[in-house]
């Protein structure tokens, strides 16, 4: 597998790399993923680094991307030298080694779309020249809708399989609680995961619902978690807001699991380019009732039953929303018991049998270790010579 994204930073894309590959190896399959990571870092040990990514502003984000001349050699050694049977290639629209690897190879490839992004002016100016490449793919997989939508926009009527995220349910929904998370009647807690400087994820939108929510309940406790800078986000934010407010930094595995089974409501605020939400399904995974944004992807995630949704971007609405959730009692019941079974259709179980079902079809058609382009032309010339 190839990730786009640098391994040592996290992020949905390398997570759900990190987790198929766990998933894989412990069904007793050989695996090896390539990504771009500090060469001075402790990485697990199926990871090859392909050398140190570069910040680059992409798809409302920054992301550690690499690319060039070097590193395209590189990933073609390692592709050479793998003798893979299947090449799984996530985010090939991303300039960074997955489309290096892409256009490198021949064989069964497998390409997975986890973005959701409006038309590109960088990728409609591109496509003449990826086009052809993209058509190499064995099979393509989009983990929702949205990412399907997002192939279409600049593939036209290339099709994919819908294959979502995956989640290890468990996980979640065995976490400890944590007794200075939970919240009481009279204390309530909310939480929020994402990166801290990041518009999209939509932070600013809940600061700016919480005085109405805090008007209605004094006690209510926002619990924040992920990385960056608080600072220029509470500048302007009032003292009540301020007190109610706690950031907990970067949180672990356990601790994100712990915190997501003892709030009262966890609170999606998301405002654009997400193609899927797998903290949602976290969130269900761990019982908790979601109120999200109403976002195509986190719909589609919910499936009409499963979470609260407010109109995206909207202060008021998510402030109606959380409190119609917090105050209701037999609704937070219910989205609860509706959230924890709908996350079962998103375990790794599930998600990883239907990713081998496309490895599988794509291996029957391309039966055939997979190589560089290059070094097919070099191994047929040599059959032709004897």
């Amino acid at each position: 597998m190839v990730s786009p994204y640098a391994f040592d930073i996290p992020g949905g894309v390398q997570f759900h790399v990190r987790d198929l590959a766990e998933r894989l190896l412990s069904q007793g399959h050989d695996v090896r993923v390539l990504a771009p990571a500090d060469e001075d870092i402790d990485l697990p040990s199926y990871v090859d680094s392909a050398g140190r990514a570069v910040p680059v502003p992409y798809n409302g984000s920054v992301a550690r991307l690499l690319f060039g001349p070097v590193t395209a050699a590189r990933v073609a050694r390692w592709i050479d030298r793998g003798e893979f049977d299947v090449l799984h290639v996530h985010e090939p629209f991303s300039p960074s080694v997955s489309m290096l690897a892409m256009m490198a190879a021949d064989g069964a490839v497998v390409g997975t779309f986890h973005s959701s992004t409006m038309r590109s002016r960088a990728l409609l100016t591109i496509m003449p020249v990826l086009g052809p490449q993209l058509e190499k793919l064995s099979g393509r997989i989009a983990v929702s809708p949205e990412a399907l939508r997002t192939i279409h926009r600049h593939e036209g009527t290339a099709d994919a399989v819908i294959i979502p995220n995956g989640v290890y349910v468990d996980r979640f929904a065995s976490a400890p609680l944590a007794p200075h998370w939970q919240g009481t009647a009279q204390r309530p807690t909310i939480a929020f995961l994402g990166r801290l400087e990041e518009p999209r994820k939509g932070l600013a939108v809940l600061l700016e619902a919480m005085p109405a929510l805090l008007h209605a309940m004094p006690g209510l406790r926002l619990l924040v978690a992920g990385p960056g800078d608080p600072r220029d986000l509470m500048r302007h934010t009032p003292a009540t807001v301020q007190a109610a407010t706690e950031f907990l930094g970067m949180v672990s595995e356990p601790d994100k699991a712990s915190l997501l089974r003892s709030v009262d409501a966890y609170v999606a605020p998301n405002t654009g380019s997400e193609s899927f939400g797998i903290i949602l399904v976290e969130a269900m995974s761990a019982g908790v009732p979601v109120v999200a944004s109403d976002l195509p992807s986190f719909a589609d995630v919910l499936g009409g039953t499963a979470g609260a949704l407010f109109r995206t971007a909207d202060a008021e609405s998510l402030a109606q929303a959380v409190l119609g959730v917090v105050r209701d009692p037999r609704l937070r019941t219910a989205l609860s018991s509706s959230g924890a079974i709908r996350a079962r259709e998103f375990d790794w179980d599930r998600v990883s049998a239907d990713v081998m079902d496309v490895y599988e079809t794509c291996r029957a058609a391309r039966p055939y270790a997979v190589r560089t382009i290059s070094a097919g032309r070099a191994k047929r010339a040599l059959r032709g010579r004897s």
